[in-house]
């Protein structure tokens, strides 16, 4: 028989419908995680699933589960339509994810096999319609689910028989372990059960009691994060929290950074903080911000990835999310009130094609450090992570890095050592533009955002033509002024580039003959800015 460690998908016995998508994919090879967990899985096994961000989990438990669906509408006895497969996923953004995977996999037996997204809660009328003919999978948030099932819009007792909780140990991190265990006793006695994860924690043990029964643990021995070949991880200490914008001001302004980039900071005050920030340099950003709709946040994921922007700012679970129990929220969570309880960012998301990931503020646990570094080196390409650390925060940061070692999974985070006297020529300039990101133009950023949003938004515009005043007096508000921008700190003069970069980095420099810039790009091909202004600081003690 076989190895299973060498089974590929054609040798799994997938429906050819299934094969041909996978195909289309792109798919040549399954991964660790698809190689273990898709046999188990086809054998009626209760898998609990261990595996790193954007090791393909989605499709672990969707083949399966697609051809669980098939075979039963081909080779069985003609059943009465019915929702058969349950996805549970803490984040709307996941939600339409896994729905969209889904879809993509069914490409060729739509007629036979139909999903439905019941994760946002203002489409709930549209969404009875939908369940009203019953889809083959459900996917949803376990609170929408809930209320599906309270309102008699959604029956699983007799029908249910597949159930899959994707990035499980958030689930009650996001508050939902009332509405899970609610859930639960709608579904019938027995049934098939995956719990897919990139940690195990307790929570996790907790839904395994909830869910599993005599299940198979797949905790399989691969690194939570990609290895030094496809990903480097660096510390960069900061002396204070001004040489933490003069460091980003250089490294972005210079592009030593380069490609599609990830800013992880730690509350959506600081968000707006760092956005107006590089907004004095001509640096165009966008924040992912929870308290915009659902539909305005996956336009600005999908900008990113069209590449509209080359820079989002984010904040991650542990911000957006409520806390988990016992835990107390960071230094400026008040500011986060509004935000949406089922946004995230730091785990799942697909962004595509992310260079680096570039942690400003130090993630508030080691687990969310795993995740925000999860955003880049994805499916086979390079990746980098750049932790600023205080002085101060030393101590947390090596949890982080007990964590990295601590299973033998990747190295620690290697020290990545500046000349801070070569870029203090930019300090003034940086002081300058920190002066003018006052919390006045912070509070104002927030509200031209979310008055825009009133304006175009749909379900408001039936209101507005019966309120013509309101909508008056939202246009003609008093005018918003975020930040003064000052047009010369856009440019950067050569002779404020340091030293060591002249040649190599040209700023902004449109006039240069075709000639000099086919010599540029042939010396950035062979030498890396970034890496030719590394170690070459004194080694610390």
């Amino acid at each position: 028989m076989e190895d299973r460690e060498a089974l590929g998908f054609e040798h799994m016995g997938l429906d050819p419908r299934l094969l041909q998508a996978v195909t289309d994919l792109g798919w040549s090879r399954p991964t660790l995680i698809q190689e273990k967990a898709i046999p188990l899985a086809l054998e009626g096994k209760d898998l609990l699933a261990r595996a790193r961000t954007g090791s393909g989990k989605t499709a672990a438990y969707a083949l399966p589960m697609l051809q669980l669906l098939l075979c039963r509408k081909t080779t069985g006895p003609v059943a009465e339509q019915a929702v058969r497969g349950l996805v549970l996923v803490p984040t709307k953004e996941l939600a339409r994810q896994a729905q969209s995977m889904i879809q993509q996999l069914t490409a060729y037996c739509a007629r036979d096999v139909r999903v439905a997204n019941v994760s946002a809660a203002e489409d709930s009328a549209s969404q009875r319609a939908v369940l009203m003919e019953k889809p083959d999978v459900v996917v949803g948030t376990p609170s929408r689910i809930l209320s599906h099932l309270q309102q008699n819009h959604l029956k699983l007792s007799d029908s249910l028989e597949l159930l899959v909780v994707d990035e499980a140990d958030l689930l009650f991190s996001f508050g939902f372990e009332e509405a899970l265990k609610s859930l639960l006793c709608h579904l019938p006695r027995i049934y098939q059960a995956f719990l897919m994860s990139a940690t195990f924690n307790e929570d996790i043990e907790a839904l395994k009691e909830l869910v599993l029964h005599n299940p198979v643990t797949l905790k399989l021995q691969e690194s939570q994060l990609p290895g030094p070949e496809q990903l480097q991880q660096f510390q960069v200490v900061c002396e204070t929290e001004e040489d933490k914008f003069l460091l980003l001001y250089a490294l972005l302004k210079l592009s030593l950074i380069r490609g599609k980039t990830l800013l992880f900071v730690n509350t959506l005050e600081r968000s707006y903080r760092l956005r107006l920030f590089l907004e004095q340099f001509s640096i165009p950003t966008c924040v992912l911000n929870g308290e915009l709709p659902l539909r305005s946040r996956c336009h600005i994921i999908s900008q990113f990835n069209q590449g509209f922007y080359d820079c989002v700012i984010a904040t991650d679970t542990e911000v957006l999310g409520p806390p988990a129990k016992g835990k107390q929220r960071g230094r400026g969570s008040k500011g986060n009130k509004a935000s949406d309880p089922e946004a995230g960012v730091a785990r799942g998301i697909d962004f595509h094609h992310v260079s680096a990931v570039l942690n400003f503020d130090l993630p508030s646990t080691p687990e969310a450090y795993i995740h925000r570094a999860g955003r880049t080196a994805r499916a086979n390409n390079p990746g980098i992570v750049l932790t600023f650390v205080l002085p101060t925060e030393q101590s947390h940061l090596g949890k982080i890095e007990e964590l990295l070692s601590g299973e033998g999974e990747a190295p620690s985070l290697l020290p990545y050592h500046f000349q801070m006297e070569e870029i203090e020529s930019f300090r003034y300039r940086c002081r300058d533009a920190m002066r003018s990101v006052t919390k006045q133009a912070i509070r104002e950023a927030r509200l031209k955002e979310i008055k825009e949003e009133l304006l175009h938004s749909e379900k408001l515009k039936t209101y507005f033509e019966d309120n013509p005043r309101d909508l008056q007096l939202l246009r003609h508000d008093l005018p918003l002024h975020p930040a003064v921008v000052k047009p010369h700190l856009g440019n950067v003069p050569e002779y404020l580039v340091p030293a060591a970069l002249r040649g190599l980095v040209q700023p902004h420099k449109k006039r240069r003959k075709q000639a000099s810039c086919r010599k540029a790009k042939k010396a950035k091909k062979t030498q890396n800015p970034l890496h030719s202004f590394k170690h070459r600081g004194k080694k610390p003690k």
